[in-house]
């Protein structure tokens, strides 16, 4: 079993920042990609950005170079770094990770969601 807990969402103003936090914990032997989706109200889930085990990091074309994603393998801590934040930021953000647990079995869970809200 994994536990993942976020932290770090909340109200921000446009051109703010914030940054949300994910750490997971649990029967874990390794975490492949990590990974931060966003929903809001009426769309569906999208993928915001993933690093991978190695650091390699991807981000959706909206959040380049606005948004920087990045982990901390000792403290299983995946963090979204977010700036210059826009009034269409505002969703529901979700961290995932994947990866294979103590007795070897594949895992994939999500956390359990943070609200982001940029005020323009």
């Amino acid at each position: 079993q994994v536990q993942l807990v976020e932290s770090g969402g909340g109200l921000a103003q446009a051109g703010g920042s914030l940054r949300l936090s994910c750490a997971a914990s649990g029967s874990i032997f390794s975490i492949n990609a990590m990974s931060w989706y966003r929903q809001a109200p009426g769309k569906q889930r999208e993928l915001v950005a993933v690093i991978t085990s190695g650091g390699s990091t991807n981000y959706a074309d909206s959040v380049k170079g606005r948004f920087t994603i990045s982990r901390d393998n000792a403290k299983n801590t995946v963090y979204l770094e977010m700036n210059s934040l826009k009034s269409e930021d505002t969703a529901v953000y979700y961290c995932h990770v994947h990866g294979f647990s103590d007795s070897m079995r594949y895992y994939d869970y999500w956390g359990q969601g943070t609200q982001v809200t940029v005020s323009s």
